[in-house]
């Protein structure tokens, strides 16, 4: 009997070690990755930058090119309103949650890495571009310190000054752009150019033009040497060489989710830019717009009622609300407010349609003021300024074979709208602001920096408005409710500095 226990002991020892032996490896799972290529975080960053659709309620309305009559969520610049938990919304979290952080983590795991040299300084470039957006938007921002929670625990951050960001922005899009080289590790994973090098580089230094032409009345020398050296480093002149996300039926672009889904009939052009493009005989209004003639609600909104004829467009007037608005269709001549023209969703802004971040239209402008300032000494203000028309118009194609313009059309209105002696600055920066449609943040910073389009203030509210002063534009947005809340100390040290966390407080470039 002892025997017996004995061997059953001895068994029951084997058994179980033999168990023991593969429970590691059974453990271990295969299929989940232990690290990531830094690659793919830097696509995270990129395909997170793709503009939020709450720059529809504050960028693109206070440029008074999108408007709504409607208020609740969707009040902002179209009321001139404060709304903490939605300028939040537009570029803060998602910027600082996604495309700062991820950037920071490629650009921590490949600095040391001489392989990886281009992916590297392709991030450089990529942190500037969003930092520049960020620091456009609020002023005085975190930077130094941004995106080191998770690698130094620095979970409130400080605030950076925008004069100092500006200089660090502009070193990093010089050095970065200049250590790109066409010998090294070719990215092709990347999903902007897939590690084309020319293409990356012209991308940086168009980055570092815009960035110059930032400073044209903070810091004039610095501006001209800045852009200078954009120029000279080679910039995006062909839209062969735009940088644009793209989107498709699985990563849809982000405001045209919204304009075909539950805001469809909520957001219409305005009247100052329908009138711009109807007044000049531009045949990007009929590739833009649509109105449904005879709408007397969202579901009369329907494609057999669409008509993109520009001789039938008319833009919705600013500082209306949803009752104002009822009498001015009225006046207008128009079966109801959902008869307005609205930013045609089933052509240019759809679900698939892409974001352009930097064009070709908008570095020919830029440098066309460049030249008339005589900033660069190449060509000519007048033919940049045409190529820059050319280039925004043979850009539309990309969104939908049904707003291209055709050549005849485009080379018609160049033509009859020639750079004029006395006006440049002024035709210069409107047709920026054409060429930068659907760009809110970008639209909304080269209004302020430049002063143009000459655009009559929203009057919503005014004269007793606390946040937006009669006669004024909103210039800034407010720290999020976040911030005030929890990194109360560093936020409030950033207002002492900058001014009052007011809508109406300009930012350190923007000058009168």
């Amino acid at each position: 009997m002892k025997k017996i226990l004995h061997y059953s002991f001895l068994l029951t020892i084997l058994m179980i070690s033999s168990c023991d032996k593969g429970l590691d490896d059974l453990n271990k799972n295969k299929t989940s990755p232990t690290s990531v290529d830094p690659v793919f975080l830097l696509n995270n960053a990129i395909i997170n930058s793709s503009f939020p659709v709450k720059t529809l309620v504050f960028d693109m309305g206070i440029v008074q090119q999108m408007v709504t009559p409607n208020g609740g969520v969707l009040a902002g610049a179209n009321f001139n309103q404060d709304s903490r938990d939605i300028t939040q919304l537009p570029i803060w979290a998602v910027y600082y949650q996604n495309v700062i952080k991820y950037n920071y983590d490629v650009i921590q795991n490949t600095k040391s890495n001489t392989a990886r040299s281009n992916l590297y300084n392709m991030a450089r470039i990529y942190q500037a571009y969003a930092f520049m957006i960020l620091t456009d938007e609020y002023g005085d921002i975190p930077f130094t310190e941004a995106g080191t929670g998770y690698s130094n625990q620095l979970l409130l951050p400080k605030y950076d000054g925008q004069q100092g960001i500006y200089t660090k922005i502009i070193q990093e899009l010089t050095e970065a752009s200049a250590a790109l080289s066409a010998t090294g590790t070719i990215e092709t994973s990347d999903v902007l150019y897939s590690g084309d090098i020319a293409k990356w580089k012209k991308f940086g230094y168009s980055l570092l033009l815009r960035a110059g032409m930032r400073l044209s009345k903070a810091d004039p020398a610095k501006a001209q040497t800045t852009v200078a050296a954009a120029f000279a480093g080679g910039v995006i002149l062909t839209n062969a060489d735009n940088a644009y996300i793209r989107h498709d039926a699985n990563y849809n672009q982000p405001i045209g989710g919204i304009l075909n889904g539950s805001e469809a009939a909520n957001f219409y052009l305005t009247k100052p830019f329908v009138d711009q493009l109807k007044n000049t005989n531009d045949p990007r209004l009929s590739a833009i717009a649509v109105r449904y003639v005879g709408a007397t609600s969202g579901n009369g909104q329907t494609a057999a009622a669409g008509s993109t004829n520009a001789a039938q467009q008319i833009g919705m007037p600013m500082g209306k609300d949803n009752g104002t608005i009822v009498a001015q269709a009225t006046t207008d001549g128009l079966a109801s407010f959902y008869d307005y023209s609205q930013a045609d969703r089933r052509r240019i802004v759809k679900t698939t349609s892409p974001v352009f971040l930097v064009s070709a239209a908008q570095t020919n402008l830029l440098l066309a003021e460049a030249r008339f300032r005589g900033w660069v000494t190449t060509g000519t203000a007048a033919q940049y300024f045409s190529d820059g028309i050319r280039a925004h118009m043979d850009q539309m194609a990309t969104y939908d074979a049904n707003t291209a313009v055709a050549a005849g059309a485009r080379d018609t209105y160049v033509t009859a709208n020639p750079l004029v002696v006395g006006t440049e600055l002024q035709q210069i920066n409107t047709q920026y602001w054409i060429a930068s449609f659907l760009n809110g943040p970008e639209a909304f910073a080269n209004f302020r920096r430049s002063g143009f389009p000459a655009l009559t203030p929203n009057p919503y509210g005014q004269p007793n408005n606390p946040d937006v002063p009669n006669g004024t534009f909103i210039r800034r947005l407010t720290y999020p409710t976040s911030e005030l809340s929890v990194n109360t100390t560093n936020v409030n040290a950033a207002i002492a500095a900058q001014g009052a966390d007011k809508l109406s407080t300009k930012i350190w470039w923007d000058k009168p």
